[in-house]
């Protein structure tokens, strides 16, 4: 539940309970509830709901990540050729749309749950479809009257339309975002068909909501909005008095009128200056070695308040800044760089399908969205490229659990783009992008030899990829630029 209604009388010792209760609301909304030993959201990009719970069973739960997040489930407006965009028309919150309907969602969400992967929904709550027709449960929308009966809402729940001004903060929350029908968050009735959908979905187990558009809404009216939705779902695994995560789509590149710090007293917060100011230095754009510094230094929020990535499901399609898969060798090493680097943020990784270009659909027989179906290694076929199933990525998963509670140690670098760090007594990473590493770096790690989790895997106490060994406090590193992998990754439940 929300803050409760009691009227405090205006003394110190009242005043000091009210700000508890705000600071404990706050806290509790910024955590993920990652089972012990589990880190990092998954992005299931367009995943179906039967298939996100198979993959939660079959392989997040086996290689220690903590929770999906799920692309929008309600009714969405049926859009011509099925561009993956369509899912944040919303038509209705009923629970039906190409990924599956409220059962199989139900199952989803609960199989998730039983084997310690949480589950976030992408939350489209700022507007209603600005397609007309019939949505994918049945149901019509007018958005030229702006008449969602099923809903319902009707044109007095939203602001004037209005073409967005992005220099004015105002025009941001209150215009229409290419042009779909802006919702007005300050009415109670908008607020309550909000609330009832979230209580809804917490009722059916949810961890939480990543919160598409939230920079278009009025941090007030969201915080009034999560501070009233239900505790989680104690029978799903929670425990009593937990509070919904929330992390919020809000772009703060420096100069914009909206900041992202205006929602972080509720929530965590997308930080996308991260994947902007990494791609570059993988990249070779911009100097490695800059980044010895990396974190709050760089002006990015504290840890604690944000999700952190190195590419979402924007902007692989709308930025060439933007690490992504098509440059792979770059943004397994930028990627491991993140799962790494003590920075005590959230992390989350993209795992998305093949496009050629900006509106294309998932991969799908006709109507029906494909399963992705595994090669002998384990990667993904039928269109699907699975990031999260890249050896690179999940290994460094596993690093992340080991060197938790380590600090950074030992940094080195050649002044240009090498560098290499270590993680205490726990891990060490090293990379280049550009030049060869052929060298002894210093490092806490005792000394033995190592399976290099980037270059292969650590199975049965073998390695698949290349070992480095640690002698007197120092590893020995061969890492060529020519090589597959940009980086190397060594940790103590990798020791040979």
């Amino acid at each position: 539940m929300g803050i409760p209604a009691v009227t405090f009388t205006l003394t110190m010792n009242g005043a000091l309970l009210v700000l508890a209760l705000c600071v404990s609301l706050a806290v509790s909304q910024k955590d993920p509830y990652f089972w012990e030993g589990r880190n990092t959201i998954v992005h299931l990009f367009e995943w179906k709901h039967v298939d996100v719970a198979a993959e939660c069973e079959n392989f997040l739960s086996q290689k220690g990540y903590g929770g999906v997040q799920v692309s929008p489930p309600s009714e969405n407006a049926i859009v011509e050729g099925r561009p993956w965009w369509e899912k944040y028309q919303p038509v209705s919150y009923v629970l039906n749309n190409r990924a599956g309907d409220e059962d199989a969602f139900a199952d989803m969400v609960k199989r998730c749950n039983a084997v310690g992967i949480r589950i976030y929904i992408d939350l489209v709550a700022n507007h209603m479809a600005t397609s007309s027709g019939e949505g994918t449960a049945g149901d019509t929308c007018d958005p030229g009257s702006k008449s969602y009966p099923a809903v319902s809402y009707s044109s007095e729940n939203f602001h004037p339309s209005c073409d967005i001004d992005y220099n004015d903060a105002a025009s941001i929350r209150n215009c229409e975002l290419s042009g779909l029908k802006d919702l007005d968050q300050s009415q109670d009735y908008v607020r309550g068909k909000i609330i009832d959908y979230l209580n809804h979905l917490v009722d059916l187990g949810v961890a939480g909501f990543r919160v598409d558009a939230a920079k278009h809404m009025w941090p007030a009216d969201l915080e009034a909005i999560f501070g009233s939705v239900n505790d989680l779902n104690t029978d799903q695994g929670f425990d009593s008095g937990s509070r919904p995560f929330i992390f919020q789509e809000v772009i703060d590149t420096g100069t914009d009128p909206v900041s992202n710090t205006e929602y972080t007293s509720f929530g965590k917060v997308c930080e996308f200056k991260f994947g902007i100011d990494l791609g570059p230095c993988f990249r070779g754009e911009n100097p490695l070695h800059f980044l010895k510094n990396w974190g709050t230094e760089w002006g990015l929020l504290d840890g604690g308040d944000t999700v952190s990535f190195v590419d979402n499901h924007d902007n692989e399609r709308d930025s060439d800044v933007y690490l992504h898969y098509k440059d792979a060798k770059p943004y397994k090493a930028a990627i491991a760089f993140m799962l790494a680097h003590p920075y005590d943020t959230t992390t989350r990784i993209l795992s998305s399908y093949n496009f050629e270009g900006h509106d294309q659909a998932p991969p799908a027989d006709g109507e029906n969205i494909l399963s992705p179906e595994f090669g002998s290694d384990g990667s993904c076929t039928n269109g699907w490229v699975c990031q999260h199933r890249w050896s690179p990525i999940f290994n460094m998963v596993a690093f992340r659990d080991a060197v938790a509670g380590t600090d950074l140690n030992n940094w080195w670098d050649n002044g240009d783009n090498q560098i290499a760090f270590s993680r205490g007594d726990k891990g060490f990473y090293a990379a280049t992008a550009s030049g060869d590493i052929n060298t002894s770096i210093p490092t806490g790690l005792a000394d033995g030899s190592y399976c290099d989790v980037i270059s292969g895997s650590y199975v049965d106490g073998q390695c698949t990829g290349k070992t480095l060994t640690v002698s007197d406090g120092q590893v020995s590193v061969e890492l060529g630029a020519d090589e597959t992998e940009a980086a190397v990754a060594i940790h103590v439940n990798a020791k040979l």
